[in-house]
């Protein structure tokens, strides 16, 4: 078997404590696009050719006998985020902001780089980044 291949897309599996208010924040917002759904807790978006699987949270199964599921309990410490590179970080921030991101401040120019950060409503975080080429 070859590992992996195109046909093995990794999926981003966020657990967050309200499906309804994350799906139409990751669609109206993000921009996203619902994928499917499977009942009442989870929905499967796609973003520019990756998949978000949102969950809600859930106690350990046989097959992680050790892990439960819990949306993030602190949004200023994190071990994950994602990053989205724009061409214009203050033209994205501008649209992201008028439909309802929440940044934690305006772009910041680093130089080489602009770049500004912004929360899903249990605390997963993003970054907008601007790259530019000396």
């Amino acid at each position: 078997m070859t590992f992996p291949t195109d046909e093995m897309p990794l999926t981003h599996i966020l657990v967050v404590s309200d499906i309804d208010r994350s799906r139409s924040w990751y669609v109206d917002v993000l921009g996203a696009t619902l994928h499917r759904e499977y009942g009442d807790d989870s929905s499967v978006l796609s973003f520019n050719g990756a998949w978000l699987l949102l969950v809600t949270g859930g106690e350990p199964t046989a097959d992680k006998p050790t892990v439960t599921l819990a949306p993030p309990d602190d949004p200023n410490r994190t071990n994950h985020l994602f990053t989205i590179r724009v061409p214009d970080c203050r033209a994205a921030h501008a649209t992201l902001s008028q439909r309802g991101a929440e940044f934690l401040t305006d772009p910041v120019d680093h130089g080489a780089e602009t770049r500004c950060f912004f929360r899903d409503p249990d605390g997963h975080l993003f970054e907008i980044s601007e790259y530019r080429r000396d």
